[in-house]
């Protein structure tokens, strides 16, 4: 083997200090030597340490092909042997190589579609390579370092992702661009076969026929192939561009033709420049007479505005209003603090004098009730007067006519008047009893009937009550979809009508409302006193004009019912809320209507402080407080009226509750609100039902009294007809004609007791008599008591009163006082507005002044005296101008002949630009590919020159002969071959040749391609394919050779055989692929070392 080594022409020591230098073999022909020292000058690498960038330092395989986990192994730095048995995973290395440094899946003959490559049963497959990155032309060695690894991803849909991690592990970048770069910067080419020789690429090179496909080969080997596609791409880019050449003469004569007739055009009318000169000079006088103009305008309003502000009569009649005002407030309240005074004397009266009254009322009565029995008793004395003589009269007659009468008959007679006057006795006082109860029944019949009528008003109020709260409870329900209906259910329908008729343009402005529909309270709380506030308001509308209200009027009473139609307010419409700061309540802890509310609307808001004054009302929730506020003290300045959180409205000395419960219109929560007003419908039908039962009742108890009443008034009758007879009887039997004899004894009985009872009553009349006496000396008292009180009321009223006119005189003066404060202070806002007014339009003015200067100054920079007005400047340049329009009219307008002109002259001047740049260029292109295809031609012959002399080279130092013929015209390559020197034996083709001879032909060839093409590592598979054990011995001494000769080359060679043959060497690196056992995945791989190779 060492014998074989020293036949080489070259050393591989010499290579290794010089790569530069040309072979020694080409020294016997000049030309050739030349050739070669042009190609190693133009194609060889610089000078860098063995194997420092480029190479292959690991390849690691996980689920790759029929491998799951293959690697990681290491390679040697010159020279490797892959070898191992068919199916151990040496082809599967070399394409992981291919696919995991960016080539195609087409390029390794082993698939279509990199999916392919996973392993079946697997999703994905990872390849990862290490490259070395070392000495002065390592790629971004401050990222990367000493190497670089390239990981590859492959998804199951045929995708790929890179990442590119640096020595550490760190990944600097996941983008194909790097990975490019990188292998543009290493001249790695995974898809030049010289580079990576695959097994199928050298079957069909070693089967194929075609000498045209051969030199196919040798072009892309050797990248002659892309600079001739590149040369052609150009030939074809410079052919078009002298087309576009030819075109754009063509065009270029058009547009000369075209500038030279605009130009004269453009002569022909340089005598209207004078006047467009002086147009130019009048614009800038224009420009400066308009500043001049506005200047004097400025200063007219800055001496108005001077003058008014030293105008301070109203100022003045404002503070002695203010004075005015303030005296008659202290004497209106000197005249009050008086008054109230006198008043306190009066109301400490009252008291004692309603006691009086009522005293004295109490002993009238007293006293009348005494008088009534005394004359009761009176009326009895005289009825026993009566009574008495009758009895004496009869008496007589019974002791006159005794002897005439029988005794018998006497007796029966006297027995019959006792039994019916002790009858009719009975019967009178049943009668009275009956009576009484006529009164009783009489009376709870009244009552009954009273409380009827009584029940029967409740009952019909609560049931109006009840219809309006169920009537309110379904608005409320419907202003759950729509809000307007809170306002009535006829106000949408309404509404949609007056939008209907102010599209038809009825309405110059379209009316608003209802003005409670575009308020809304800021604070939930104060609902009810703004409602108690606004009132009807809330449901008015508002108009611009009278003409509009009428409108409005015609709609309403179409929609509205009678005696329901809201109020129309007419209020020119604003789009400016007034300016109530002077006029307005400002309290530090309480807000005004006005501010409570949120009003989008500026009409609205004005429509409010004018109707109703809303900024001088001050809403206080606490009664306590506002009363505290408005009645203890002074009231806030302007503020009229305040209202609580329950609606009650409170003035200076005034105080009104509120009749509303709950708010209508306003109401936020309509829910609460709904089931308010449910209870409150509960509780009235309970009410309505109950006063119903006692309805009933009454009337049960009316018709029960009715008919006790009915039968008592006919006992009544049957004992007046009873007490009647008995009467006619006793008178019959008294007046009969027969004398009868009376019992005298009775009589006389009747009479003494008579006499009893008159002098009982004789006494009774006495004390009567005394205690009405007593009673009327105390009514007299009290009287006079009472009398003395209402004159000393009367005393404090007399003196009241004049205080009270007085009051009224200062309370007027108050009020004209701040009628004429207020008067005089609208007239200071509106002087003060007005100042304000003139001074925002001198800003305005002086604003536009500057805006006229800076626009004068654009036109001509330096300012102009000018007598002349703008008027004059104006009428000037309109003649002028209309001179100029007139000469434009003959010869057209003079801009556009300018501009029409400029324009054909730049089109015209670019496009001989164009042409000229393209000529030049074209010119400079020819040169450039004249010197590039001539330098291209001698870098074919000299990359052919030397292909075709390390091919015989290498043939003759393995004892045969051959050559390599190269036809650049018809770009064919044939290779001749004699397997052994005889002179007189014929060179063969390839194709007569044995499978062994054309293998080793065939590496021959290879090596020639490597001595003159550039990558940092090759790669061949099975290249002993078809050898015999001669060729194969001579083919692995000629790439020993080449590899010592190389050796900052790597070289990776896949073969199946054991290659133990090998000499020792450091620069040999064998990797020895054992066929792994079934039951294990991932493959390991041996080094062989010296001990290995001699074992």
């Amino acid at each position: 083997m060492g014998k074989r080594k020293k036949e080489g022409v070259l050393t591989p020591g010499s290579q290794k200090r010089q790569r530069k230098e040309p072979t020694d073999v080409l020294s016997d022909d000049s030309d050739e030597e030349e050739t070669l020292e042009f190609s190693a000058s133009s194609g060889a690498p610089s000078q860098s340490s063995d194997g420092e960038v480029g190479i292959i330092e690991s390849i690691q395989l996980k689920n790759f092909m029929c491998h799951s986990n293959l690697g990681p192994f290491q390679f040697g730095s010159n020279l490797n042997f892959v070898v191992g048995t068919n199916g151990s995973g040496k082809s599967s290395v070399l394409t992981a190589l291919i696919v995991g440094l960016g080539g195609k899946a087409t390029a390794t003959n082993r698939g279509s579609s990199l999916k392919m490559f996973i392993q079946k049963g697997e999703t994905s497959a990872d390849i990862s390579i290490t490259l070395r990155n070392q000495g002065r032309d390592a790629f971004k060695p401050e990222l990367y370092g000493t190497s670089i690894t390239v990981n590859q991803h492959i998804n199951q849909d045929g995708g790929r992702t890179w990442k590119m991690k640096s020595k550490s592990g760190t990944i600097i970048s996941s983008k194909k661009e790097e990975l490019i770069g990188i292998l543009d910067h290493f001249n790695i080419q995974v898809d030049n076969p010289v580079s990576i020789l695959t097994q199928e690429m050298s079957k069909q090179f070693l089967q194929t026929k075609n000498e045209g496909d051969k030199y196919k080969f040798f072009m892309k080997a050797t990248q002659l192939e892309q600079m001739k596609e590149d040369y052609s791409f150009i030939g074809k880019t410079k052919k078009n561009t002298r087309v576009q050449i030819e075109q754009g003469e063509e065009r270029l004569e058009e547009l000369k033709q075209l500038y030279l007739e605009k130009k004269e055009t453009f002569k022909s009318i340089a005598f209207v420049n004078d006047m467009q000169n002086r147009l130019k000079d009048l614009k800038h006088q224009m420009a400066w007479a308009v500043v001049g103009e506005m200047e004097k305008e400025v200063e007219v309003l800055k001496e108005g505005v001077r003058a008014e502000e030293g105008n301070t009569e109203l100022l003045q009649k404002v503070e002695e209003c203010q004075e005015k005002l303030n005296e008659a407030e202290k004497k209106y309240k000197a005249i009050q603090d008086k008054l109230i005074t006198v008043s306190e004397e009066a109301q400490a009266l009252h008291p004692q004098c309603i006691s009086l009254k009522a005293e004295v009322q109490a002993k009238r009565k007293a006293v009348n009730e005494a008088e009534i029995v005394y004359n009761r008793s009176k009326t009895e004395l005289k009825r026993l007067g009566k009574d008495r003589e009758q009895l004496h009269k009869r008496i007589e007659e019974l002791k006159s006519c005794a002897n005439q009468v029988s005794e018998p008959e006497q007796l029966e007679r006297q027995r019959r008047i006792t039994y019916l006057r002790e009858q009719l006795k009975a019967f009178r006082d049943e009668e009275i009893m009956i009576g009484q109860q006529l009164d009783q029944f009489q009376q709870a019949i009244s009552k009954c009937r009273e409380d009827h009528s009584r029940l029967r008003r409740e009952s019909s109020e609560v049931q109006q009550a009840l219809d309006a709260q169920q009537k309110q409870l379904r608005d409320l329900k419907d202003s759950k979809t729509n809000t307007l209906k809170r306002f009535g259910p006829y106000v949408p329908a309404f509404l949609e009508a007056v939008e209907v008729a102010h599209k038809k343009g009825q309405f110059r402005k379209k009316p608003l409302g209802p003005l409670g529909a575009l308020i809304h309270p800021k604070d939930p709380e104060l609902i009810l006193a703004i409602e108690c506030c606004l009132k009807s308001l809330l449901q008015a509308f508002c108009c611009d004009n009278h003409s509009d209200e009428r409108t409005l009027q015609s709609l309403m009473s179409k929609y509205y019912p009678r005696g329901h139609r809201p109020q129309i307010i007419v209020n020119k419409f604003q789009n400016k809320i007034y300016d109530t700061r002077q006029r307005a309540v400002h309290h530090p802890e309480f807000p005004t209507v006005l501010t409570a509310l949120e009003i989008e609307n500026p009409v609205v808001a004005n429509c409010l402080i004018d109707m109703r004054g809303v900024e001088t009302v001050l809403l206080i929730k606490d009664s306590r407080r506002a009363r505290e506020i408005m009645q203890c003290n002074q009231p806030p300045k302007n503020c009229r009226e305040a209202f609580t959180v329950e609606g009650d409205q409170v003035f200076e000395r005034r105080y009104y509750s509120s009749s509303l419960v709950r708010p209508k219109f306003l109401t936020q929560d309509v829910e609460a609100e709904i089931g308010h007003l449910n209870k409150e419908i509960e509780n009235e039908r309970a009410q309505l039902t109950a006063s119903q039962q006692r309805l009933r009742s009454i009337e049960n108890e009316i018709k029960q009294n009715e008919d006790h009443l009915y039968g008592h008034r006919r006992h009544q009758k049957q004992l007046q007809a009873k007490i009647k007879t008995a009467n006619a009887e006793i008178a019959d039997l008294e007046n009969v004609e027969e004398h009868q004899s009376a019992d005298i004894h009775v009589l006389q009985d009747e009479a003494e007791e008579n006499k009893g009872r008159m002098e009982s009553v004789k006494q009774d009349m006495q004390l009567q008599s005394r205690k009405v006496e007593e009673l009327k000396n105390s009514l007299q008292a009290a009287e006079k008591k009472l009398e003395e009180v209402k004159e000393k009321i009367n005393q404090v009223e007399e003196i009241a009163g004049p205080i009270k006119t007085e009051l009224n005189q200062a309370e007027s003066e108050v009020e004209n006082s701040k009628r004429h404060l207020q008067h005089y202070e609208d007239k200071q806002r509106e002087h003060v507005a007005c100042i304000n007014k003139h001074k925002d339009l001198l800003v305005s003015k002086e604003k536009e002044l500057e805006e006229k200067k800076a626009k004068a100054r654009q036109i001509f920079s330096e300012p102009i005296r000018v007598s002349r007005t703008v008027k004059s400047l104006d009428a000037e340049m309109n003649r002028l101008r209309e001179k100029i329009n007139l000469e434009s009219s003959h010869r057209g307008n003079r801009e556009e002949i300018i501009q029409q002109f400029q324009y054909a002259k730049e089109r015209y001047e670019d496009a001989s630009n164009k042409v000229k740049n393209l000529r030049r260029f074209i010119g400079v292109l020819d040169e450039v590919m004249a010197e590039r295809l001539k330098v291209y031609r001698q870098f074919l012959r000299s990359l052919s020159m030397r292909c075709k002399l390390h091919f015989e080279h290498l043939l003759r130092a393995r004892g045969c002969s051959g050559r390599i013929m190269f036809d650049h015209k018809n770009e064919t390559l044939s290779i001749t071959v004699q397997p052994r020197e005889e002179e007189t034996a014929a060179h063969s083709d390839l194709r007569s040749l044995s499978g062994g001879e054309r293998s080793f032909s065939t590496v021959c060839f290879i090596l020639s391609l490597w001595n003159i093409s550039e990558s940092p590592f090759r790669c061949m598979d099975e290249f002993d394919v078809y050898m015999d054990m001669v060729n194969r011995r001579i083919a692995v001494d000629m790439i020993l050779e080449r590899a010592d000769f190389q050796c900052y080359r790597q070289f990776i060679l896949f073969t199946p055989l054991s290659m133990s043959s090998l000499p020792t060497s450091p620069h040999i690196h064998i990797l020895r692929m054992p066929d792994p056992p079934r039951h294990q995945r991932a493959l390991t791989f041996q080094n062989r070392n010296d001990g290995d190779e001699d074992q």
